[in-house]
Parts: C-alpha cells; sequence; structure tokens
C-alpha cells in the first residue's frame, strides 16, 4: 500500500516558480513606486492577539464573527490569531514602537492575510495584500495622495478598465444620527429583509447598505443616505479630496453605498474596481480611520491607508498579456572532465561578480546532453569548457538565441576577458 498523498490547505495555493517570478517582477514595481512617494518598508508578525482585531475590526462584522482562523496558544494560553488584514497589526505596531513621536509616518508592507471563507477565483484563504499607511497627516491631501497613487499603478502596469468609486463616512456623531434613521427605515421594512440583514439591523446597520442580496437592492436604494447628515467640516473634507483629483483629472463616482466593511473608516472611503474578475472586482480599497490608534491604546492621530489584493492584480496582469517569466540566464555553464569542472565553478563565479547570471550545470553527463539542457534553459549563452580549454585557460562561448545572434558563432575566448565579451554582446544587441 503506498503513502496517501498530503495536499495543501484548501484555498491556501503554492505559487510555483514560474508564477512566483512574475510575483517577484510585480513586486519590485510595486516597492519602486512606493518609494516614490516616500513611503518605507515595515514588516509585521503573520499572528496578532485576538483581542486586537476584535477591537479594531469590530466583533459585529464578518471577519470576527466568521471568517477569522484563531486559537489558544498551548503554552500559555494566549488567544491568536492568524492576521485577517493588515492595518490593525501596523497600527499596533505603530503605538508599541512610538514611531509617531517625532514625525508623521508613511509605511507599507507586504505579505499573506488569513480569512476562512469559501475560496473561488481572486478569493482564497490565503492571500497576498499590500498594505499602504500614513499616520499624522488630519488634511484631504494625504487621501487625495493615495488615490492618485493607485492611478498611476495603473499606469505603470499597463492595466486599463479600473474604475475608482469614491465617499464618505463622515465622524462619528454623524453616523450616529444617520444609524437612527437607518435602524428607523429598515424596522418600518423588517419584512423584506433577509435573515444576515436582520441579524445586523441593530449592531451594525450601514453593513446592510454593503448587501449583495439582488432582493434587497430596491430596499438599499432607498434607504437614508449618510451624505444628507454630515456637517459642514465633513463636507469641506470630502469637497477637498474631489478638488485634487479633479485637477489631476482622474475620473470618480460617488457611490452613496460604498462603506467598506471594517468598522474603523470615517471620512473618505474609496474602491477601485474592475468588472474583469467576476464577482470579486475590488483591486484596491481603503480609506481614512482617524480613531484608530486612539481606540488601540495610543496617543490620538489621523490616519489612512489602502490595500492591494496581490493574487487579483496579478490575475489582471495575466489577461492582459503581461509575461509570466521574469528573464532568462545570461549563461549556462557546461563542464566535462576533472580539470574542467574545477576551472567551471571559478569562471561561474567570476561571472557573477561581473554581474552576469550564471547556471551552472550540475549532476554530470555528456556535452550532448549538457547543451540540450543548455538550449532549453533559456539563456543566451553557453560557455562551454572541456580539459582540453581548462588546459589553456580558455572556454568556449555560443549564443544558444540564434533569433538574437544570427551573425555570432561560438568562438574561443581567454577566461580573462569572458565576462567583457558577453558584456559586450549583450550590448551590441540591445544596440541593434
Amino acid at each position: 500500500m503506498s503513502t496517501p498523498k498530503i495536499q495543501s490547505v484548501r484555498g491556501m495555493n503554492d505559487i510555483l516558480p514560474d508564477e512566483a517570478e512574475f510575483w517577484g517582477l510585480f513586486e519590485e514595481t510595486v516597492c519602486s513606486w512606493l518609494k516614490s512617494y516616500g513611503y518605507r518598508p515595515i514588516r509585521l508578525p503573520v499572528v496578532e492577539p485576538t483581542p486586537l482585531f476584535k477591537r479594531a475590526i469590530g466583533e459585529v462584522t464578518d471577519i470576527v464573527e466568521k471568517e477569522m482562523y484563531s486559537f489558544v496558544d498551548s503554552l500559555n494560553g494566549e488567544p491568536l490569531t492568524l492576521r485577517p488584514e493588515g492595518t490593525a497589526g501596523c497600527v499596533r505596531a505603530v503605538i508599541q514602537h512610538n514611531l509617531l513621536a517625532q514625525q508623521p509616518q508613511r509605511l507599507y508592507y507586504l505579505g499573506q492575510m488569513f480569512r476562512h471563507e469559501r475560496p473561488q477565483k481572486g478569493r482564497y484563504r490565503q492571500f497576498h495584500q499590500v498594505g499602504v499607511e500614513s499616520f499624522g497627516f488630519a488634511g484631504p491631501d494625504i487621501d487625495a495622495e493615495q488615490i492618485l497613487m493607485g492611478a498611476r499603478l495603473w499606469g505603470d502596469l499597463g492595466l486599463d478598465g479600473i474604475s475608482l468609486q469614491l465617499n464618505t463616512l463622515g465622524q462619528a456623531d454623524e453616523r450616529a444620527r444617520h444609524r437612527e434613521e437607518l435602524i428607523a427605515y429598515f424596522e418600518r421594512n423588517r419584512q423584506m429583509l433577509d435573515d444576515d440583514a436582520c441579524r445586523r439591523l441593530h449592531s451594525n446597520p450601514l453593513r446592510i447598505l454593503d448587501s449583495k442580496n439582488p432582493a434587497l437592492q430596491d430596499l438599499i436604494l432607498g434607504a437614508p443616505r449618510l451624505i444628507d447628515h454630515l456637517g459642514a467640516a465633513s463636507m469641506a473634507h470630502f469637497e477637498g479630496v474631489q478638488h485634487v483629483l479633479r485637477d489631476a483629472g482622474v475620473p470618480f463616482t460617488i457611490n452613496p453605498r460604498l462603506v467598506r466593511g471594517l468598522d474603523y473608516y470615517n471620512l473618505t472611503v474609496f474602491e477601485w474596481v474592475t468588472d474583469r474578475l467576476g464577482a470579486q472586482g475590488t483591486v484596491c480599497a481603503g480609506g481614512r480611520y482617524d480613531g484608530l490608534v486612539e481606540q488601540l491604546g495610543g496617543k490620538p492621530a489621523p490616519a489612512c491607508g489602502f490595500a492591494m489584493g496581490v493574487e487579483r492584480l496579478v490575475g489582471l496582469l495575466r489577461d492582459a498579456g503581461g509575461e509570466t517569466k521574469g528573464a532568462a540566464m545570461d549563461v549556462y555553464l557546461v563542464h566535462q572532465g576533472h580539470a574542467a569542472s574545477r576551472l567551471a565553478v571559478r569562471v561561474a563565479e567570476g561571472l557573477r561578480d561581473a554581474g552576469v547570471d550564471v547556471l551552472f550545470h550540475c549532476g554530470g553527463g555528456s556535452f550532448k546532453s549538457q547543451m540540450k539542457k543548455a538550449d532549453a534553459s533559456g539563456a543566451t549563452f553557453a560557455v562551454i569548457i572541456g580539459d582540453d580549454e581548462a588546459a589553456v585557460g580558455e572556454v568556449a562561448l555560443k549564443p544558444l538565441r540564434a533569433d538574437e545572434a544570427p551573425a555570432n558563432k561560438q568562438k574561443r575566448v581567454k577566461v580573462d576577458d569572458l565576462a567583457d565579451e558577453i558584456m559586450r554582446c549583450l550590448f551590441d544587441w540591445e544596440e541593434s
């Protein structure tokens, strides 16, 4: 009887080499883009105390009620949770390490998040996000900057068909007045509510507005609007964001039903959405959360941020014809014979010192079998070393991409001249 295979957990996917290389290129673009706006990296734990998320996200939310991977530490009994989102942990770190003592902060992080929900395209139990957070900026300019950042990234990635939805949630007292009207409205129409809406009616009625149940859409359209309850300061902040976006030529739609799924938001909220990913159309979302730092035990500080779904953006890039493999290696190093193999190691390291990428053949085999592997590797050159070449300090340099170098044929090159010759050939091909 054969040993049964162990499979990955459903909804937690392996990212295999070709795809991982593509992810790496995507992450390089993202990190360069964030640096251009002055955001600095922070690395956060995957596991946090469970009370952090209950206090930050809100106990009456789908995430806390249904989706968190929570457990008790068997050593000390501490309740812990695999992070379902990144903002709470970032705020915790800012407070714990007193990062706001000297200056405002612009921070970003990349990594896995975990939610226990039904896996589907673009929505997995382990998923990856790029999170962007700013602390200490109170005006609408930082909200607008973060939205403009998204617009620039879509251009950098060559993505189109992503549109911006915008709303404001006002301040706590304004939401309280709207909440009372909302409850009264839904109470009058209670017979039309589904079970989920009835459960949320008194605990979190704003979330009913975000329901995807088709039977509730007409009722939701007729519900009292939060924007009608906003005071002058909240409206001025919202108009300030819109003013910057219009000046920058970024189109947007005001969506009064955009409320976000987390309790900590206030004032500006936004989503970048596409119709090219089916039901999971949001690729980037965020907004302002001015009360969260104090709510988690820090001194009051304004804050604003957003998160991007890596799987969804990578899916869009792939559908748009993005390259799914990284750049080919420069050299495949073929060698046979005792003296040749000893020299080959030194040649490979010398080329790497010069900035040349080298795939070193391991496992022996004839020159013919090694050359087949060199051809299949996608490398630009084969560097071939036998004992005869090793005896005189030379190698054979053979271009492998005939379409790129039709006029170049195999040649003998001194070991000391090899790196320069490879660089010269690469430069000549790029120029031609």
